[in-house]
């Protein structure tokens, strides 16, 4: 077990989508890692369907959950979010945090 922190900041999000059809795709800023290349782009990926799916943070966060529940195993944990600090315990090699555009996505393992 690690354990690891994460502390984005920034306000509370707007109401409407996040990412519309013609928005551009925002780059991947990945602010801390223990996780494989291969797991970290599949993370990403989820993590940017549930950005063009939801609009609401607490959806895109259950999305990202069961999404890494079913490809990687349970039992995934995912905190998505403009505004908030964390500091978690987490497995060898199943830990990442990073945003997408001012969302910030927190993923780990326990």
């Amino acid at each position: 077990m690690s354990s690891s922190d994460a502390a984005p900041s920034a306000q509370a999000p707007s109401s409407g989508g996040l990412l519309g059809a013609t928005d551009a795709i925002p780059k991947a800023v990945i602010k801390n890692a223990d996780m494989e290349q291969p797991m970290q782009d599949a993370a990403i990926g989820i993590a940017l369907d549930s950005l063009r799916q939801f609009s609401v943070e607490k959806d895109m966060a259950a999305h990202v959950k069961r999404a890494m529940d079913q490809q990687f195993g349970a039992t995934w944990h995912a905190v998505v979010g403009r505004n908030y600090g964390s500091y978690v315990t987490h497995e060898t090699k199943h830990f990442i945090y990073f945003y997408l555009g001012q969302i910030a996505f927190l993923l780990w393992r326990a």
